[in-house]
């Protein structure tokens, strides 16, 4: 197999295989041009702290030491604000080895402020899975801003099968720039492809939103559901500046529209933490075809989920807050992002997720 990130195709393949099993049949809309959405099952965890299960012991070992109490997601539950849970995926991997797999938390959960973590047995690291890996998965869940309703099969993680070295160099993804742009105007190449942030937009002074302390749950089953003046403020500036307030959310967006051509994915990455104390994204892997069909040919614009840690900050128009970090796939997806899958943001500006109503304008 050449080396790169597996595409649709080839995930079937290892699926077929027993690669990839489940507990109950994967569903063939789970699989995305270079992913697979992992399904939570039907119980839940409540425990002391987030955790990992280290290299001699396996996530269960952990959950006898530090589970508080066991809920069962049939028919829905509720996930509270600032708790910690484990939830065993429907999903296991057997992975040969050379192949590793890597998570993330799926754009819709990321915007919600769900963080939501994959862990293994003997694992070292959130999110990683090495190669050789057979065993289970389970997502660690915090809900951060709101509490939300969770059930079985809901698809709130997704995951990527590395297969050798995948990520392109400074020189290459320059290469690939001059060939085929993916970003609008003058790329800022270091170690991935810089983005900033826009606060100064075309029509009028929105430029983001703020997550509200004390709301209502959101149910995950609700689409298009929620009115967002009852979870979300309003963050309005004519200066090109905002400050952050430590602790809180923000949804923003990015100034550049980014393209990920056919042959490539993308990992978002934080930039470096010396230009400011916050974080800039949950969700992080963009798909072959994001902002290259269906966008006019201007690319999409990042969405940025930030919160700011310790002190306020001066966040400036136009100021670098991360990047994305391009990878080869091994082969092109037979489907692609906005063509050929149905793509809740392609062609996107400032979106919330796809649980709240378009805000009145």
């Amino acid at each position: 197999m050449k080396s790169g990130v597996l595409a649709d195709h080839q995930i079937r393949a290892m699926i077929a295989e027993g690669g990839i099993a489940a507990s109950s049949p994967i569903l063939n809309d789970q699989v995305q041009p270079a992913s697979l959405d992992l399904r939570l099952g039907d119980t839940a965890y409540r425990v002391r702290a987030s955790f990992l299960a280290g290299k001699d012991r396996t996530v269960t070992d952990r959950l006898d030491e530090l589970t508080m109490h066991r809920i069962t997601l049939t028919g829905g539950a509720v996930l509270e604000k600032g708790c910690v849970y484990v939830v065993p995926l429907m999903e296991r991997l057997s992975l040969p080895q050379g192949m590793t797999a890597a998570a993330s938390a799926k754009s819709s959960t990321g915007r919600l402020d769900l963080m939501t973590r994959v862990i293994t047995d003997h694992g070292v690291e959130f999110d990683r899975v090495p190669e050789g890996y057979d065993g289970p998965l389970y997502a660690e869940i915090c809900p951060q801003s709101f509490s939300v309703v969770a059930q079985p099969g809901q698809l709130l993680n997704q995951i990527i099968f590395r297969q050798g070295q995948t990520f392109l160099s400074d020189a290459e993804l320059a290469a690939v720039h001059a060939e085929t742009p993916v970003v609008n105007g003058e790329p800022v190449i270091s170690e991935g492809l810089g983005f900033s942030v826009d606060l100064k937009p075309r029509t009028g002074d929105l430029v983001g939103y703020r997550a509200k302390r004390h709301t209502g749950v959101v149910d995950l089953a609700n689409l298009n559901h929620y009115d967002p003046a009852e979870y979300w403020e309003e963050v309005r500036t004519t200066e090109g500046r905002i400050i952050l307030d430590p602790g809180a959310f923000y949804i923003l967006v990015s100034r550049e529209a980014i393209c990920i051509p056919p042959d490539y994915a993308a990992e978002m990455a934080p930039y470096l933490a010396m230009v400011g104390e916050f974080r800039v994204h949950y969700a992080g892997f963009f798909d072959p075809g994001f902002g290259w069909d269906g966008a006019g040919g201007a690319g999409s614009r990042g969405v940025l989920e930030v919160r700011c840690h310790e002190a306020p900050f001066v966040l400036e128009h136009g100021q670098i807050v991360g990047r994305l970090v391009y990878e080869h796939m091994s082969e092109r997806p037979t489907a692609l992002y906005g063509r050929d899958i149905k793509s809740n943001y392609q062609g996107q500006g400032l979106k919330l997720s796809k649980h709240f109503r378009s805000p009145a304008s």
